[in-house]
């Protein structure tokens, strides 16, 4: 990528999308294409096509994707197979008819088999039933995969793709039903440390030990990736650490100054088992993340209370 190159930041509004413009802009790209869902509705096809027989788009970050925590995957599932296929299958063939010089599509570490082994590799894709909560979800994202695999094949496309952990910071959707784990965490301590509750209640039985990467470490992995992979195979982004679910509790309530008990709801799901992604190839290639779980939290909170006072 040159500094002049037209880069399409498809989701720009979102976690990794908006991550991706700010490290794109900090290291001085001045030609960045944004569009919000109501400027361009990525589920429409023929409007798909006209941007980018428009604009010409060299390089395509596709980090659109309707997303949700445990709850909403497991209520929206037709929206989350519906509006995930229609919007990476409108910019994948759009990019490939337009002659983009290269794609990066994000998925997600869903992807992977709910008993696989572990740490996940790449090649354990498709090998054993998914999680059943995020199924859907999970489909559309190896389809992505799979659309870039395809293409590539069929017309030489270098069209990528990269998977990365559970991501928290910037950005973030802190809505108690819709929203990720570490942002859902971060509002119910909250609440309950202004409503001087005794006690906060989680899902599950705290066990589960789940992997997270600060929202600006993923976006510096995927310009890396965008500069320097042009291979087939998805690559793990990931920090090779986890945490369980009732340390990250612990954690949370510590950072945000709750001082009360936590009480995990052991009728209510608990997810994957475990969900630690084996990001070797990555890390071999010479990317590390750069800020820690604890680091992470302590960044994210006041941009919290910043988000809540709007």
């Amino acid at each position: 990528m040159e500094k002049n190159s037209k880069i399409f930041v498809a989701g720009h509004r979102g976690m990794v999308g908006s991550a991706i413009a700010r490290k794109l802009e900090q290291e001085g790209f001045k030609n960045i294409l944004s569009r919000t869902s109501a400027e361009l509705d990525l589920r429409n096809q023929q409007a798909v096509n006209d941007f980018f027989a428009n604009e010409r788009p060299e390089y395509v970050f596709l980090s659109a994707a309707k997303v949700g925590g445990i709850v909403a995957n497991n209520t929206y599932r037709a929206e989350f197979l519906y509006d995930n296929l229609l919007i990476e299958s409108n910019i994948i063939h759009a990019a490939y008819l337009n002659k983009a010089k290269k794609l990066l599509f994000l998925g997600s570490s869903c992807i992977y088999p709910k008993l696989a082994p572990q740490p996940l590799k790449e090649e354990y894709l498709l090998t054993g039933l998914l999680e059943a909560t995020n199924e859907p979800y999970a489909i559309a994202k190896i389809t992505g995969i799979k659309l870039c695999e395809a293409y590539r094949d069929q017309y030489g496309c270098n069209f990528i793709s990269a998977m990365p952990t559970n991501l928290y910071g910037p950005g973030d959707n802190y809505h108690l039903q819709n929203s990720h784990v570490i942002p859902a965490m971060i509002r119910k301590f909250h609440e309950a440390k202004e409503n001087k509750a005794g006690h906060v209640e989680l899902w599950g039985t705290g066990s589960p030990r789940r992997e997270f990467m600060y929202a600006d470490d993923v976006a510096d992995a995927c310009v890396f990736l965008m500069r320097n992979y042009n291979d087939k195979l998805f690559v793990n982004i990931g920090t090779g650490e986890e945490v369980t679910i009732k340390d990250l509790a612990l954690m949370i309530g510590e950072v945000v100054g709750f001082d009360g008990d936590i009480r995990f709801d052991a009728t209510k799901p608990d997810g994957t088992p475990r969900k630690l992604m084996d990001s070797s190839r990555l890390h071999n290639m010479g990317w590390k993340h750069g800020v820690s779980l604890k680091d992470g939290l302590k960044k994210t909170y006041p941009l919290f209370l910043q988000a809540n006072k709007k």
